[in-house]
């Protein structure tokens, strides 16, 4: 190992000197203050554009990387600023204007549409921006671009429209100041970037080239220069919130009125509180349940939008897991024999949590989360007296997470995570820190990493883990490599704020890609992949297992994609985790597994995908038979649904069934899964949507022969199975929301849910019974009401400044005169 990652150093150590630094020419526009406010409604007829800085030559991106623009796509956009914010008035020249795509979507959604794309960099470090975009259907996109990786659960507060003419089409977007990050200084210089997206012919134009054959496209960004003298507003804002629940659950109704408040502060130009208090999450999109038959539990997305939003710092070093904040009870119970659960809560109450975050004029990141959850009970009955007590599972608990990010150079970065959850009373409490090196040469062609983590548990007795890994890649040109190792030992575990699955192993990783920069004969792009993976246990020391992947992608110049791969574990595999005892492990043999898919054109109404998969092994009748086939159709540019059936038939599977008293019992099962969905969008303008979620899992295991795991691996057999351990699982939701964004960052969403599950302890059973017995469980029927309403500090100032100052409503009706006025009521 040591020798390993001095290896991985001298590479990267002789790479980084061997390159001279690129010499990236910057483009650059020099833009003016204004003295009028333009009406934001897509033309660019106000005299503010008159003689405003003009961005022109825009570049091909993808598929034709650095071709010119035709002058029949060309592209001129206009900048302008003012005390206010940055404007930006695109034109966009189109050859067939009736044939623009504009597909209308919910916000931050990109359907089939062109667009016009804004990258802004406050502190011009290349590193993370603010994106912006507009559709051709007037609809709002907005993201965090980190290092080319986007976060769009950030949602901002800026204006825009759009206007289809003759000649093509124009956008007009108004960025207030109060949205965007940079320093206090005179003179500003910001980063830039700007594209342009044409559907019809899948391309994409940049006004600052981008060279896709190496490093990040965050490092080509040009710069805005000529903006002075502008103050950073006070950045203070509050959403409070309203919502009403009518539920309905096994014949009995109740119903609930929440209320709480969201508040973000900007602490100053850097740094931003966002607090939520009185949470409500009662409206976030149902988890995709499944029959977990696995050792670890199931990692489910994060849903709720305070946990999604502005978080890119926290998830350095992976060791935030959100979910564990208000998630399912950590406490155990114990039991007499003649004592059940009545009740085991589904998750625990957040009372408030916050989150400061933000970075320094010298690329120092500082990141602080907080939350706080309270007490939880479970019911307890006794079966022979019937009296029931409460017995305490979760106390009142403490989360902390403290990130400091040091970025240097273009792409670099050196990063301390520390995450701290604190128990009140005699409950389990847990910390673990993370220490992590990024680092990229001053060429963009070469990567290194490294990292190590510890991770206590204090208990009963204190328990201490560790993690470390390394790596380097070649990030640059048609041939790519990327060399890892990862060790993590028996008792690392950060799973009380984040998630930890495997531990006790050493794992070895190489990775050969050879990719096309340029469109090809028939071919747009081609990715083909090898990679060979080597895991062993570490304690004591055994072969876990090898793996060979190829895997391949292509994309034709129809947008056809397609691709597939191969797969096989050559000298079989030592499963350590499925027995569920240290020490023990499961003898796997080699598998062979084979893979295709395709998709057909997204930019047509009906776009079909599809996956074909097949495990053989090398053992008489066993395999697993995966396929996936998703058809969608776009009836108009407002509606549009989408069908998707997965189906998963495995057949003599084994795995770990129970613990007996001296054994651990395993099974040959029979297992199939089919998943069912539909999605279906209806879309009446840019700020009014509805929307259906309906998803059906089931999912059935059959066994049928038991065996007892031997010392060596092997199986030594047991008997025939009983209908003991044979299982049905079903999952039913149903959500028809509908969403309609009345104001500048206000929301009223009306949602009904359906839902059920069921768990039967036998399978083989029919369709018909199998939904008898899903419908005759009790079901949840739920419709909610959540309104929300943002209250920006610097616009409700303007009203009393308005109600005291008749002549503040002047030139011409400006867009944020006329929000204003009506947010005042005077429409």
């Amino acid at each position: 190992m040591k020798s390993l990652f001095t290896a991985f150093i001298l590479f990267w150590s002789f790479s980084a000197v061997a390159q001279e630094k690129d010499s990236i020419p910057r483009k650059q526009i020099h833009i003016y203050r204004i003295q009028e406010t333009p009406k934001i409604d897509g033309k660019l007829d106000d005299v503010a554009w008159k003689n405003a800085a003009v961005a022109t030559n825009f570049v091909e991106r993808q598929p034709n990387n650095g071709r010119p623009a035709p002058d029949s796509l060309a592209t001129r956009v206009k900048v302008v600023y003012d005390d206010l914010g940055i404007y930006f008035g695109a034109e966009m020249l189109d050859p067939d204007p009736s044939e623009i795509r504009k597909e209308l979507t919910e916000r931050d959604d990109i359907g089939n549409d062109d667009f016009f794309f804004i990258l802004l960099n406050g502190y011009n470090d290349r590193q993370q921006s603010m994106q912006f975009i507009v559709t051709a259907a007037g609809v709002q996109y907005d993201a965090k671009m980190t290092n080319g990786n986007e976060d769009p659960s950030w949602n901002a507060i800026w204006y825009s429209g759009v206007d289809l003419n003759g000649r093509g089409w124009t956008a007009e977007i108004f960025i207030p100041y109060s949205e965007l990050r940079f320093p206090e200084k005179d003179i500003q210089e910001w980063g830039l970037q700007m594209e342009r997206e044409f559907k019809r012919s899948g391309t994409r134009y940049s006004w600052s080239p981008i060279n896709t054959a190496k490093g990040s496209f965050s490092i080509y960004d040009g710069e805005i220069q000529g903006i002075e003298n502008i103050q950073t507003p006070t950045r203070l804002s509050v959403q409070p919130y309203i919502s009403t629940y009518l539920n309905n659950y096994d014949g009995e109704t109740s119903t609930n009125f929440n209320g709480g408040m969201d508040l973000k502060y900007g602490i100053n130009d850097a740094f931003t509180l966002d607090m939520i208090l009185v949470p409500d999450f009662g409206q976030t999109r149902f988890d995709e349940s499944v029959l977990n038959l696995s050792a670890f539990e199931v990692q489910y997305d994060e849903q709720r939008p305070f946990f999604t939003e502005g978080t890119e710092l926290f998830t350095k070093g992976d060791l935030f897991y959100s979910r564990r904040v208000g998630g399912v009870p950590f406490g155990d119970v114990e039991l007499s024999e003649e004592e059940e659960i009545e009740n085991f809560p589904a998750s625990v109450d957040l009372i408030n949590a916050l989150k400061v975050s933000g970075r320094t004029d010298g690329g120092l990141g500082i990141g602080f989360f907080n939350a706080i959850t309270e007490k939880t009970y479970v019911k307890v009955k006794n079966t022979e007296t019937g009296e029931s007590r409460r017995e305490l599972i979760e106390p009142v608990t403490n989360y902390n997470i403290l990130v400091l990010d040091q970025r240097y150079g273009d792409n670099s970065s050196i990063s301390l995570v520390n995450t701290n959850t604190t128990r009140e009373g005699h409950f389990r409490d847990a910390n673990a820190t993370g220490l992590y090196l990024d680092h990229t040469n001053e060429n963009n062609t070469y990567k290194f990493f490294t990292g190590i983590e510890g991770s206590w548990v204090m208990e009963d007795d204190t328990k201490s883990g560790l993690e470390a890994q390394g790596g380097f890649s070649k990030i640059s040109g048609k041939n790519r490599i990327d060399l890892n190792a990862q060790l993590r030992t028996k008792d690392y575990d950060i799973n009380d704020l984040g998630y930890s699955s495997a531990t006790n192993y050493m794992k070895y990783q190489g990775l050969y890609q050879r990719r096309l920069l340029q469109p090809k004969g028939f071919l747009n792009n081609m990715y083909l992949n090898f990679v060979a993976v080597h895991e062993r246990r570490l304690e004591p020391d055994l072969h876990s297992r090898l793996i060979l992947n190829f895997n391949s992608s292509f994309t034709t110049k129809e947008f056809f994609n397609f691709g597939g791969g191969f797969e096989t574990t050559p000298i079989g595999t030592n499963d350590i985790y499925e027995p569920r005892v240290d020490g023990m492990y499961f003898t796997i043999p080699t598998y062979y597994d084979q893979w295709l898919w395709f998709n057909t054109d997204f930019r047509k109404k009906l776009v079909v995908e599809a996956v074909a998969d097949w495990y053989k092994y090398d053992e008489r009748g066993r395999g697993d038979l995966i396929f996936d086939f998703s058809p969608r159709y776009r009836f108009s540019d407002k509606f549009k649904v989408q069908l998707s059936t997965n189906v998963r038939l495995s057949d003599k599977e084994e795995g770990y069934v129970d613990s007996l008293e001296d054994d651990i019992l395993f099974g040959q099962r029979d297992r199939n899964t089919i998943v069912n969905s539909l999605g279906a969008n209806y879309i009446f303008n840019n700020k009014m949507g509805l929307n259906l979620a309906f998803r059906h899992y089931y999912s059935e295991v059959f066994y049928t022969e038991f065996y007892t795991l031997q010392n060596d691996g092997e199986l030594s057999y047991y008997g025939p199975a009983n209908n003991e351990y044979n299982t049905t699982y079903n999952s039913w939701n149903v959500d028809l929301r509908f969403s309609w964004w009345f104001a500048p960052g206000s929301q009223m969403t009306l949602l009904y849910r359906n839902a059920t599950d069921s768990y039967i302890e036998r399978s083989q059973i029919n369709i018909g019974d199998n939904f008898k017995n899903l419908f005759d469980r009790p079901q949840v029927n739920s419709l909610s009401l959540r309104v929300s309403y943002y209250l920006d500090y610097n616009r409700v100032k303007s009203w009393f400044k308005s109600s005291g100052n008749p002549a503040g409503e002047q030139v011409g009706m400006s867009y944020l005169d006329s929000k204003t006025r009506f947010l005042r009521g005077d429409f």
